[in-house]
């Protein structure tokens, strides 16, 4: 079992701050497999949240519920311009 960072409250606050700013995500698919992307958060919801990728034909997973955020399989990072 992985433990958590903080609430959910704290984590739900954190990726609501990052709305509509370009991110850079770095998702962990097990057996050290790793998909790094930059998006856009698209939309925030009482569950989950999703991820707009800036790259044209992305295929994978762009919604996250936030117990992948706050166990660290999913992380958010500003991008530099």
């Amino acid at each position: 079992m992985i433990k958590s960072n903080g609430t959910l409250e704290d984590a739900k606050d954190e990726i609501n701050k990052l709305k509509e700013q370009p991110l850079n995500v770095t998702v962990n698919l097990g057996r050290n497999k790793f998909l790094e992307f930059k998006g856009e958060l698209a939309g925030v919801y009482p569950a989950l949240f999703t991820i707009k990728p800036l790259i044209t034909g992305f295929r994978g997973k762009t919604t996250y519920s936030y117990a992948e955020y706050m166990c660290g399989r999913v992380k958010l990072k500003k991008a530099e311009s």
